[in-house]
């Protein structure tokens, strides 16, 4: 989640910062809908098979991810002190992502406040998720061709779907508990370990990361091509097209490997690579291409410190939901109620609840960017 791998100073991007900050924001925004009410639904996970708007965030994060990769390589490092820093740094950030599961580290029960023990604490998420494509993703961009990349991504996504298909019991591929995911993660991890929301099947679970290695690749591709030709105009029309073809491509398959993000399935990997494609385009169009810089710091500020924001947005709305406001709320829940619910009932109320959340943490952002403080793992 860093822009450095290798090279002292690189040239900021700006598009891509735009783009990254983007994401963060409507990240944010997501994870943090109001109570009281349910948010609209393209703010919400599609529940199994299906695609909305929050189905797309953390694909475009692992884009962008890749993309900030290319630009990192062009000094690239020898092997030894390159894999040194590829490791440490996936390692930082899969031990925060645990951390910030295991956090506030203590609960509360009848008998008072006691120790959340490790055997409870989930080891697969998103931070986690983005660790080992990182990490996988950097091994294979700093040997393999071009071509040979997308070799490696065609057998990834045809290897994860032929995985589902074979290993799993018969008719059982794409069932939550039934596909051969979830049994990985239960004989590797355990129960205790998992998501527990979802009854036992986890959404960032290990076998799902190797498809999403493929939308890492793929921003690092994208970001090949924009810094390898001259003509900038014709690399955003080429980028679209592509997107265009990976959305189609996506939709073709999706009868036969079906769309769903908590699979990661090949289908959602292509439909999101696709759409990652036609809107960096259309960023750098904007603010490359034609100069166009109004209001572009906004997102700037949240895309040059996409880890501590992130960080920041999910830590302190679980701390602060741990101050009681009444017998059956936290800070946090009797806001979105007492106060957004009132003033506009229904998903409205929800969305301005998170939307003023995600603000305070574009605040801290902002507060960070000036006093030059960035979290780079």
């Amino acid at each position: 989640m860093t822009d450095t791998i290798g090279s002292a100073a690189p040239r900021r991007f700006t598009a891509l910062d735009v783009f990254r900050g983007i994401t963060i924001f409507l990240m944010i925004l997501v994870n943090t809908a109001g109570p009281g009410a349910p948010a609209y639904a393209e703010l919400v996970h599609a529940k199994w098979f299906g695609f909305t708007l929050a189905d797309a965030i953390f694909p475009s994060f692992l884009f962008a991810m890749g993309n900030a990769m290319s630009f990192a390589m062009r000094k690239p490092l020898p092997a030894r002190p390159y894999l040194a820093r590829l490791f440490r740094r996936g390692a930082t950030i899969f031990v925060l992502g645990f951390l910030m599961y295991w956090f506030p580290f203590v609960a509360h029960s009848e008998a008072g406040w006691e120790p959340i023990p490790f055997a409870l604490t989930r080891v697969p998420g998103v931070l986690q998720r983005i660790a080992l494509c990182y990490i996988a993703a950097g091994v294979l961009v700093r040997w393999l061709s071009v071509r040979q990349i997308l070799v490696a991504c065609a057998t990834l996504l045809l290897g994860y779907w032929a995985m589902l298909v074979f290993l799993s019991a018969p008719g059982m591929a794409y069932d939550k508990f039934g596909t051969i995911g979830t049994h990985l993660d239960l004989w590797l991890l355990g129960p205790g370990h998992l998501y527990k929301k979802d009854g036992g099947f986890d959404p960032e679970g290990l076998l799902g990361t190797l498809p999403a290695i493929v939308n890492v690749l793929a921003g690092y591709l994208a970001g090949r091509a924009v810094q390898r030709d001259a003509d900038l105009s014709r690399t955003v029309r080429v980028m679209a097209l592509i997107g265009v073809a990976l959305v189609v491509a996506g939709l073709a398959w999706s009868p036969w490997f079906p769309i769903a993000k908590k699979l990661w399935t090949g289908s959602y990997v292509l439909l999101t690579t696709g759409i990652d494609c036609i809107a960096l385009a259309g960023v750098i169009q904007l603010v490359e291409v034609t100069g166009f810089r109004r209001g572009t710091r906004f997102f700037v500020i949240l895309g040059r410190n996409p880890l501590a924001i992130y960080l920041f947005s999910e830590l302190f709305v679980t701390a602060i939901n741990l101050i009681p406001v009444g017998p059956d709320h936290g800070l946090y829940g009797w806001v979105g109620i007492e106060i957004f619910q009132r003033i506009a009932p229904g998903a409205l109320g929800s969305l301005a609840c998170a939307l003023a959340y995600t603000m305070l943490c574009w605040a801290v952002g902002w507060w960070m960017d000036r006093k030059g403080l960035v979290l780079k793992a």
